[in-house]
């Protein structure tokens, strides 16, 4: 028996796991541009840009330029 595909699935306001989602991206606040981060492994940085609503990147100096999540435990803004 051959399964077909459905395409994309409709989008439901009211779905309970809309609410889910949405409740894990409000836990991440941003952190702007220019500002000062230290982090466990490659030390003191600096936010050079968003990338998007969950990370930053991070210019730790000598041309050391990192993807953070926004949910690490081992980044810390000062």
């Amino acid at each position: 028996m051959a399964t077909t595909h459905t395409g994309n699935r409709p989008f439901l306001k009211n779905s309970p796991f809309n609410a889910a989602r949405e409740a894990a991206e409000a836990k991440f606040v941003p952190i702007p541009v220019g500002e000062q981060v230290l982090h466990e492994r490659h030390g003191l940085g600096k936010v050079v840009a968003l990338d998007g609503p969950r990370a930053v990147i991070v210019d730790f100096g000598g041309g050391n330029r990192r993807r953070v999540q926004l949910d690490s435990a081992k980044l810390e803004v000062l």
